[in-house]
């Protein structure tokens, strides 16, 4: 039987309230899952999205030897249909999460990610040291059949870094999402293509 989005969102605020982080079925249907696929991919050949930068505002660089994935930030209010249907079910799940944990969360920032064979993220936090505006990462995605020895897991670190608590195979209908500051995280690298819609809820305004 297929979860519905509420029992998802119910389901995942009970994990991160008990453990900080969770790993199962994605809020976006398999509709959904396919046509930000199609839309990521057809940005991707369309030359829309551009290698990552490290960092924020001013100190942002593009660091090869620490990621190499290419990435599109999707607009507040998305003129594409399968953006603006994933950025109200991201919508749904912040408030569920404000009404559950008390969270204070006020927006969200998401962005494709595409990672070409071969590259990667080296193991990271998602919380800057001066901006605690990020409190919870969110990862959709959107790779159909992906097959184990594709490689291209995200492998979750325990909070003082010296365990693995999982390692996510990245296929479609899988969400994992967890606390920013807490847990260290990176990408290995794959031998296909790798897609995901990414991103934050945040405790402040994001900005415009």
């Amino acid at each position: 039987m297929i979860a519905s989005s509420i029992q998802i969102n119910q389901h995942l605020a009970e994990r991160l309230a008990n453990d900080g982080w969770y790993v199962g079925e994605s809020i976006f249907d398999a509709e959904l899952s396919a046509r930000l696929h199609d839309r990521a991919y057809e940005l991707a050949g369309g030359g829309a999205l551009q290698p990552a930068r490290v960092g924020r505002n001013m100190a942002t660089q593009t660091q090869a030897e620490i990621r190499r994935d290419d990435t599109l930030w999707l607009a507040d209010q998305p003129e594409d249909a399968a953006e603006r249907a994933a950025t109200l079910a991201v919508t749904s799940l912040r408030l569920a999460l404000n009404e559950a944990l008390f969270a204070g969360l006020r927006s969200a920032e998401l962005h494709f990610a595409r990672y070409a064979p071969g590259t990667f993220y080296r193991r990271h936090r998602d919380r800057f040291r001066d901006d605690d505006g990020r409190v919870i990462t969110v990862v959709f995605y959107l790779n159909n059949d992906w097959s184990p020895d594709a490689g291209g897991e995200l492998v979750l670190y325990t909070d003082d870094g010296d365990s693995v608590l999982t390692r996510v195979l990245p296929s479609a209908g899988t969400m994992v999402c967890f606390l920013s500051e807490r847990f260290p995280h990176e990408v290995l690298p794959a031998t296909r293509e790798r897609l995901s819609l990414t991103g934050w809820l945040r405790r402040d305004e994001r900005d415009t």
